[in-house]
């Protein structure tokens, strides 16, 4: 059975630039939500860089997954196959007041805070295919905003909120669209004939990090908000994906499996400094800064 519990983080996460996010005895440390299935199936954790722990938050036996801080870091909401097909939770940022957003015998997973906490976007394939939907923060007023016949997956809300990226099959492979909150101005960032997945935008909205296989293997990307110049930030025979920005904008949490099963890693925003931040025998993946 799965004991909600603190366990230490092999070398305290004291790597460069992952110490509070300010100086003085109020700076708050930064918390990094994760899932793992490190105590049996998966469930999500966070990292406290201040004390180098890590804190399990959900104890079930459905997997949850994807977790997604809200704008104010009181709540994070996720994915659960608890109640079969998986649906749309969320918790208190301490684990507790969990529960269920959505209802559907369909698959909905891919929650993502508008910046106002007010909504949570979201992946439904309760119509059929998967598309992207949006509901009140509180589970209500849920709305579909895509209709194609491909996959549309993966929102991610901008900054300032006037505009929600995320991926598409609609042209034949995985590429990564932007439109307006009400579903309007739809627009492609990316056209490679490789997959474009998870976009990610910087905390002032000038870039979108994003993974992609269009150099063989997956690696982590990071573009101009209009999806002007692409540079790829890592390179690495394993698979690099599930870019985060930290709140400051100066670095990006990820995802890779470069020292044999997935674990969170942090770099800087440029590509340097790429560091090993979980160190776990199970697979650590999909992390998420605290705002």
């Amino acid at each position: 059975m799965l004991k909600r519990g603190r366990t230490l983080v092999a070398g305290a996460l004291i790597v460069a630039g992952c110490g509070t996010n300010a100086t003085g005895p109020a700076a708050q440390p930064v918390l990094i939500a994760f899932f793992s299935n490190r105590s049996g199936d998966f469930e999500i954790y966070f990292m406290n860089s201040g004390t180098g722990e890590v804190t399990n938050l959900t104890n079930h036996s459905g997997a949850d997954f994807s977790p997604a801080w809200s704008p104010d870091g009181g709540k994070i909401a996720f994915g659960s196959w608890r109640d079969y097909p998986p649906e749309i939770y969320v918790m208190n940022a301490d684990g507790t007041g969990q529960r269920r957003l959505t209802n559907n015998f369909a698959f909905e997973f891919d929650p993502a805070w508008s910046p106002d906490g007010a909504h949570i976007a979201f992946t439904s394939d309760r119509d059929g295919n998967d598309e992207v939907y949006v509901m009140n923060a509180d589970g209500s007023g849920q709305s579909r905003l895509t209709t194609d016949s491909a996959s549309d997956f993966e929102p991610s809300w901008s900054p300032d909120g006037k505009k929600i990226a995320f991926v598409s099959e609609r042209g034949g492979n995985r590429e990564i669209y932007m439109m307006n909150p009400d579903g309007t101005g739809l627009t492609n960032l990316t056209n490679n004939a490789a997959s474009d997945f998870t976009p990610a935008w910087s905390p002032d909205g000038r870039k979108i990090a994003f993974a992609s296989d269009r150099d063989g293997n997956m690696e982590i990307y990071v573009m101009n908000a209009d999806g002007g110049a692409p540079t790829r930030l890592t390179k690495n025979t394993a698979l690099d994906q599930s870019p985060a920005w930290s709140r400051d904008g100066r670095r990006i949490a990820f995802t890779s499996d470069r020292d044999g099963n997935r674990e969170i890693y942090v770099m800087n925003a440029d590509g340097s400094g790429q560091t090993r931040l979980t160190n776990d025998p199970a697979e650590d993946d999909t992390p998420s800064w605290r705002p």
